[in-house]
């Protein structure tokens, strides 16, 4: 079949994972007829149409399926061996990273990521998007995205799971709250009050889970669709709810509420980082990648941390 050119690997691997000549092409600044052609030597070489075009863009056929991970693997090791030369001056980098996060992180790990990059790279932006569940993989995957960080464990050949932290349930009350006192809370204590939860599309669905698990469903009050109204609601009522300790932290020092340790054990939570492969990123992709593993991931585990003191 002759030689092959390793440009046109990086070409499939890209049309691959995004789905997208458009999306290939800004990736490899370069023009969309510049891929339409490198993507027909692709199927000449191959002898397979390697891609069909359906609503939302481009779907592999069974071959292009058997060709992408090793091409992808290959491309992985020559990169990172020619990258280990490498300098990427983050201090002179001007330019806007697109990412999502839920509710929950736009309160508690966006500032720590944005006053990080104010001293590391001061010419960096950020567009935050709502964390979309259903949509984020496709989001990153068309290039709509840079990253994303998220709690439910999203399995894609197409993406990378970063794990940063993992966090412990607490439940947050009123500081004041007239029948929940001290710094735990009996199962009897907790079945006898009112709750508020969370249920939209950032996928944070565990509270809810618990208190199913626990019959206490009935006892919800209020399902909103956002954590960040919780310490607002609860301050004023005598509502309960279940929330990541580390959440629940940040949300007392700045309202009148305070954490109770829960009368069961619950399973941490492991928070992640999700991006393309590093193949596919472009280098100012593997620098906010590796700045936001190492900020996010400098994150205090409050599986980690002492039992929660009651509030005085």
């Amino acid at each position: 079949m002759g030689t092959f050119d390793l440009n046109l690997a990086r070409v499939f691997v890209l049309l691959y994972e995004t789905g997208s000549v458009t999306a290939t092409a800004e990736t490899l600044h370069v023009t969309q007829p510049t891929v339409s052609y490198s993507l027909g030597k692709l199927r000449r070489h191959f002898d397979d149409e390697l891609f069909r075009r359906n609503g939302r863009g481009l779907t592999p056929t069974a071959g292009a399926r058997r060709l992408y991970l090793p091409l992808q693997r290959a491309l992985a090791e020559i990169d990172g061996t020619v990258r280990q030369g490498d300098v990427f001056d983050a201090g002179s980098m001007s330019g806007r990273f697109t990412i999502a996060l839920s509710d929950l992180g736009e309160a508690t790990l966006l500032p720590r990521l944005v006053a990080a990059a104010r001293e590391r790279a001061p010419g960096v932006s950020f567009t935050v998007r709502p964390f979309d569940v259903d949509d984020a993989e496709g989001q990153l995957r068309r290039g709509d995205l840079d990253a994303f960080v998220a709690t439910p464990v999203i399995t894609s050949h197409l993406t990378v799971r970063i794990p940063l932290f993992r966090e412990r349930y607490v439940l947050m009350v009123a500081a004041d709250h007239p029948r929940v006192r001290g710094d735990t809370v009996t199962a009897a204590g907790l079945a006898a009050e009112h709750h508020a939860t969370v249920f939209g599309p950032s996928g944070h669905v565990t509270p809810r889970a618990l208190l199913g698990a626990h019959g206490l469903l009935e006892r919800v009050a209020v399902d909103a669709t956002r954590f960040s109204m919780l310490p607002y609601l609860l301050e004023q009522t005598d509502l309960v709810a279940i929330v990541p300790e580390y959440v629940g932290e940040v949300f007392t020092a700045s309202h009148r509420v305070r954490l109770v340790r829960l009368p069961f054990e619950t399973e941490p939570i492991e928070i992640a980082l999700y991006a393309r492969h590093e193949s596919s990123r472009s280098p100012a992709q593997r620098w906010l990648v590796q700045f936001m593993a190492e900020v996010l991931g400098e994150q205090v585990s409050a599986a980690q941390l002492p039992p929660t003191a009651a509030a005085t």
